[in-house]
């Protein structure tokens, strides 16, 4: 595999970028939906709500709490997770500024 360069963007790009990959799949998206929907933390295997199997389901909350859009405590035998705000609001305000900073140029 290649190297991304990454060092190469601004800490801001790269952390838009990364804040992109919690939308950038849509079991990741499927997942925010439903916590955003129960809005409480949800207690229990997401796994019942999900058409996936375990490991998938797993392996994308575990991309979701890296990139910190979820928060999780682990208090077995449950895990609980819900939306980190903070990090909602970060994402929110991040793509709203990229997008609105786009002014039609009338080209093409």
């Amino acid at each position: 595999m290649g190297v991304t360069k990454t060092e190469i963007f601004s800490e801001q790009q790269n952390r838009l970028a990364d804040l992109a990959k919690a939308f950038a799949h849509p079991a990741r998206v499927a997942i925010l939906q439903l916590l955003i929907a129960k809005k409480a933390c949800v207690c229990g295997d997401l796994v019942d709500e999900l058409p996936l199997a375990q490991p998938t389901v797993s392996q994308h909350l575990k991309e979701l709490k890296r990139i910190g859009i979820i928060k999780g405590e682990i208090d077995p035998p449950r895990v609980c997770y819900c939306i980190n705000e903070a990090v909602w609001e970060e994402a929110r305000q991040s793509f709203g500024t990229l997008l609105d900073s786009f002014v039609t140029a009338g080209c093409c």
